[in-house]
């Protein structure tokens, strides 16, 4: 089991050095340049500006420069558009409001998910069942940058106490999340309720039926467990995509978290904080994906050889 996390781990840092050296020349390769924005600035403040931050040096010799920084003193640089500011000061102000956002709509997803995927499927063929399956497919076909306004427009404007925009009381953080949260919660009923159908069809089930179980455990002791493989597979991924790939949601309520940086990073052409930032989504896949290995394993004994 060690070995088979070890292994694992190595081909998430093989990944994660593999994404960002991607990253790296891709941001490279955009067009335009950090430095040029509305007046244009003589050709001998571009070479001095270029030759402060080390971009005058050729690409290979900027990679190298790059990597040495990461490994040898966890720096990933200045920003180029905000002035005396390190990356890793904007990644240490911004991540924890992502992590919260997500963690928030993660539980959401969870809490409502599983649940309408068991009931689902323990009452499978039924108005129940085809009820809670509408409502996950049209969760799923309802974009995430569709839903914030509709929320935005219909709750956050007449609700007391909810915000459209901003960051500076508790219940700002609840819209945001269910936006977030309403897709991931409908992929994870569907697939609790595939999973657990498959588990109750099972011989073991019908072994335990036949010894005289009840449903109730049946249902949560004997089907859960396996029922859950599908979903915990889902639920790694999904995590890091909900903090990753919070920018539309992360914009259209304000929220001062790493998806409105990348956003305005990736306009003003600022290559140190894209980088950094990929490199933190990066390392947020890699733990995710660890941890649904180690859930996979405790759940699934025959992962465990």
């Amino acid at each position: 089991m060690i070995r088979y996390m070890v292994r694992r781990l190595g081909q998430g840092l093989l990944v994660l050095f593999v994404l960002e050296s991607l990253t790296f020349f891709l941001v490279h390769a955009l067009p335009g340049n950090p430095f040029l924005g509305e007046r244009k600035l003589p050709e001998h403040v571009l070479a001095q500006l270029n030759s402060l931050y080390g971009l005058d040096a050729g690409i290979w010799e900027q990679f190298f420069r790059y990597w040495k920084a990461i490994l040898l003193h966890g720096d990933f640089g200045p920003s180029l558009v905000r002035e005396g500011v390190q990356v890793s000061e904007i990644i240490m102000q911004a991540f924890p409001v992502s992590l919260e956002l997500g963690c928030l709509a993660m539980l959401l997803a969870v809490v409502t998910g599983i649940p309408a995927g068991m009931l689902a499927a323990w009452r499978r063929n039924t108005r129940t069942d085809a009820l809670l399956m509408f409502t996950a497919v049209a969760g799923i076909c309802i974009p995430s940058f569709v839903l914030a306004p509709i929320l935005g427009i219909t709750l956050g404007a007449h609700v007391p106490g909810l915000s459209v925009a901003g960051w500076d009381n508790p219940l700002c953080i609840l819209l945001p999340a269910v936006a977030l949260g309403a897709a991931n919660a409908a992929y994870v009923a569907r697939l609790t309720r595939a999973g657990m159908l498959e588990t109750l069809a099972s011989d073991f089930v019908r072994t335990a039926r036949a010894k005289g179980a009840g449903s109730g455990r049946i249902l949560w002791v004997h089907a859960l467990r396996s029922g859950l493989l599908p979903t915990v597979s889902y639920l790694g991924p999904a995590f890091a995509a909900l903090i990753t790939g919070s920018f539309v949601v992360e914009s259209c309520f304000q929220v001062p978290g790493l998806g409105l940086h990348f956003v305005n990073a990736t306009m003003d052409r600022d290559y140190f904080l894209i980088q950094g930032l990929v490199f933190c989504y990066g390392v947020l896949i890699v733990i995710a994906n660890l941890a649904v290995d180690v859930c996979q394993a405790w759940l699934n004994p025959r992962l465990r050889a």
